[in-house]
């Protein structure tokens, strides 16, 4: 009786891959968080708000740069705190914990700040 050959399918290896052609996907561009804190319609901010020692200068400063800026859609309140609870996210898990600390404390402040607690 003769012997039957098994048949073996080759592997799928990057070398088989990279004979496709795949349509290129149009890459995002780095630092997009950058560029809308840049120019959305959001703020105006000081450059280094963030980055002040208190949370009480922070809330005052984006309260200032809310109340002044022509750029917001919102009102100034609601304008401030989406900038700095964006801040907030993307900053993420790199986010040091005294930092984050006081980036929650400047939230509360603004509502102080602002009349609304």
């Amino acid at each position: 009786m003769a012997e039957r050959r098994k048949t073996t399918y080759p592997r799928k290896t990057a070398a088989r891959k990279s004979g496709r052609t795949t349509t290129a996907k149009k890459s995002s561009p780095k630092r997009w968080s950058q560029r809308v804190t840049r120019e959305s319609d959001a703020l105006d901010l000081k450059r280094g708000v963030f980055k002040l020692t208190s949370a009480k200068k922070i809330a005052a400063s984006l309260k200032r740069s809310a109340e002044h800026s022509s750029r917001r859609k919102a009102g100034a309140y609601r304008s401030a705190l989406s900038m700095l609870t964006f801040y907030i996210n993307r900053a993420g898990k790199t986010l040091p914990k005294t930092e984050r600390a006081r980036l929650e404390r400047a939230k509360t402040e603004l509502k102080h700040q602002f009349g609304r607690e």
